[in-house]
């Protein structure tokens, strides 16, 4: 899982306000496209998830999978595929937040393995497809 995708959005919010909506998983249905439930199943002494089951919706692809998670302060959160789903054999991502001024700069990085073999430049496609969905509803919902 060496290729990953990413992009970059600028949210007119400080870092700690994007972090609390990038932690509150069980929201996310309401602004991240293609994402039907989170499940949190275990939380850090921190109150962020650790663990998590996510139910999402691809296009041609439905799954569920558990993610762990590994966040740092408001800097960053990462996950990693925990149990892989029917679809979904590999999945590592990462947002990174960055001061910009009086806005934050958003990266989100992701890679993504599937049980149907595809080629590369569709895989990325499809990976860039969800991060600019999924870095576009973060925009809407933290600037509304």
């Amino acid at each position: 899982m060496a290729d990953r995708t990413s992009s970059t959005i600028t949210i007119d919010a400080e870092r700690d306000e994007i972090m609390t909506v990038i932690a509150d998983l069980p929201a996310y249905p309401d602004w991240a496209s293609g994402i039907r439930e989170v499940t949190v199943e275990r939380t850090g002494a921190d109150g962020r998830a650790e663990r998590a089951r996510l139910t999402f919706d691809g296009g041609p692809f439905s799954d569920t999978v558990g993610l762990a998670y590994t966040w740092e302060g408001d800097d960053a959160v990462h996950w990693t595929l925990d149990k892989a789903g029917s679809v979904v054999t590999g999945l590592h991502g990462s947002y990174a937040l960055v001061p910009a001024g009086a806005a934050t700069e958003v990266t989100y990085e992701l890679a993504v393995d599937v049980r149907v073999p595809m080629i590369g430049m569709v895989k990325r496609k499809a990976e860039k497809r969800i991060i600019d969905a999924a870095l576009k509803g973060l925009k809407r919902h933290v600037e509304s």
